[in-house]
């Protein structure tokens, strides 16, 4: 089908084909907040309340006014009366008063009238002993060495100022503040932030179901010893993994043969269950195509991009069937892995209720060879990545690593398993060289 190759650059693939999808309607389950990990929020999510709710040291010290302190220093200390010890979990009994302080632990609530922290290093413990004489000894502060005197007084040796080792209420989150809004992935930090605002559940998206279908005569189920001419099904199983790995659950519809029937069947069935389709081999332009018949037989607008302008990847389809996107990506592993990454990643982004660009990790490397590309075309070049020697640190701080292109065919799967990330060589630029400082994004 030469009418379908006339290649477009990936960026304008893909908004071409975001242009020809609805607005996604996801699902959404409510979980337990420890189980949702990894998860994208249905909801824009409110703070319930302050927080912290309390004013809390943020050390083990005294609490203090701090006026109290105002130039206190090793040559000069303040002398403050210790009144007694801010229980843990409770509401201190006692209030500050001048020139008296508290025990208080990180994390205690700060009694009434102290609105400081002096923390334990900087004080001493002063109190008298003897028959009749009048005799000092200073002790370097613990809290038993304090509370096994009476009624001590603590020198402090240096000053704080108001709110100092303090943190305040609702210094964390306000109250109704917004702390997540609706599509934001749900990480560590998330979960225990819900947590502390008591969301013990919390609303999510549904993972889409995202259909893959192999085909190919010569492609036979990895569990069965290949003849001479077959192949075992790679793609189902690493399209699988980068489907789970965005957020999505995939749904694997097993090898379809070499058959425009068989073909719109299986797809057919596919996007009966499923939000988005992909198809792997059957994408090139052959007699044997069928991929990109059976797309436009099945639905409105049919077929809207078939031929993208990178290497690998070039014999990338790209459809809408009634509202949902089918992809047909190249047989070759490498290529139907980068591809997909490149244009399925996106979309089941957009799917969950998230926008289609992502912060992708990546490292800065410096690059260990002269890599030439083709202007107009996107390359991407498989990297492992080596700890640069000592002293190969660039001027600003670059070089911690050396990026080292792997070299292959786009049917060898292990230069992706033999990689650290993918190095992505813009269509404006006629190739990299050696020494450049390049970002590596991470796989």
């Amino acid at each position: 089908m030469p009418e379908f190759l006339n290649l477009l650059p990936p960026d304008e693939s893909l908004d071409k084909l975001l242009r020809n999808l609805p607005d996604p309607q996801p699902a959404t389950e409510t979980i337990d907040t420890a189980s949702a990990l990894g998860r994208i929020t249905a909801t824009d999510l409110r703070a319930p309340h302050a927080l912290p709710e309390f004013e809390r040291s943020t050390v083990d010290g005294f609490a203090v006014k701090a006026a109290d302190t105002f130039g206190a220093s090793d040559s000069l200390p303040a002398y403050l009366t210790l009144i007694g010890e801010c229980p843990m979990g409770a509401i201190p009994d006692l209030e500050i008063q001048a020139t008296q302080t508290a025990i208080i632990h990180t994390g205690g609530m700060l009694p009434p009238g102290a609105d400081a922290v002096v923390m334990l290093e900087y004080t001493q413990t002063l109190h008298h002993e003897g028959h009749g004489e009048h005799k000092e000894k200073r002790n370097k502060n613990s809290v038993d060495s304090v509370l096994s005197v009476v009624n001590p007084e603590i020198e402090i040796l240096r000053a704080v100022a108001d709110g100092e080792n303090v943190i305040l209420i609702g210094e964390d989150v306000a109250k109704d503040a917004l702390i997540k809004t609706k599509g934001s992935l749900i990480r560590p930090a998330e979960v225990g932030g819900l947590m502390a605002l008591g969301f013990t559940q919390v609303e999510v998206v549904h993972p889409p179901k995202i259909g893959i279908i192999s085909s190919g005569d010569e492609v036979v189920p990895p569990e069965k010893r290949p003849q001479p001419g077959q192949v075992r099904d790679i793609n189902s199983y690493t399209l699988a993994s980068l489907v789970s790995k965005s957020g999505g659950e995939a749904v694997i519809y097993g090898i379809v043969a070499d058959s425009l029937d068989a073909m719109k069947s299986a797809i057919s069935r596919a996007l009966d269950e499923c939000e988005m389709v992909l198809i792997t081999a059957g994408s090139s332009a052959s007699a044997r195509d069928m991929t990109a018949a059976a797309i436009d037989e099945l639905g409105e607008p049919g077929v809207l991009v078939h031929g993208v302008n990178t290497r690998p990847g070039k014999p990338t389809i790209l459809g809408v069937c009634n509202g949902k996107a089918v992809i047909g990506l190249p047989g070759n592993p490498v290529s139907a892995l980068v591809n997909g990454t490149v244009f399925v990643a996106p979309l089941i982004r957009r799917l969950l209720g998230q926008s289609t660009t992502e912060l992708r990790p990546s490292v800065s490397a410096k690059l260990t060879v002269n890599l030439s590309s083709s202007a107009g075309r996107e390359d991407w070049i498989s990297i492992k990545l080596i700890p640069s020697p000592v002293g190969g640190r660039g001027a600003g701080g670059e070089g911690k690593y050396l990026a080292e292109p792997i070299f292959g065919k786009s049917n060898l799967i292990f230069t992706l398993v033999a990689a650290d990330g993918l190095l992505k060589i813009p269509p404006d630029a006629t190739g990299l060289s050696v020494g450049e400082i390049v970002d590596v994004i991470l796989i």
